[in-house]
């Protein structure tokens, strides 16, 4: 099989830079500090403090990477209706 989509895994490709860049244009810092409450998106949110501490604690990962598919689904169904 071959193409973009070869993996099961909607995240397959997509990079954690991406998925934060993509949820704080989406939501801004404060509402993303509301929907995973995490220092590193509270108190002087940067992109690359972000990262660094995503990188390194797994559970904070899999509530961003789960707050990203919602978006996701959110906007696939605002476009469909």
């Amino acid at each position: 099989m071959t193409g973009p989509r070869n993996s099961a895994d909607p995240l397959h490709g997509i990079t954690l830079e991406h998925i934060v860049t993509e949820l704080v244009a989406h939501f801004g810092w404060p509402d993303l500090g509301r929907r995973v409450d995490i220092r590193c998106f509270n108190s002087d949110p940067t992109v690359a403090s972000s990262l660094k501490f995503l990188r390194r604690t797994p559970w904070a990962r899999a509530k961003v990477e789960g707050l990203y598919l919602f978006m996701l689904r959110e906007r696939a169904r605002q476009e469909r209706g």
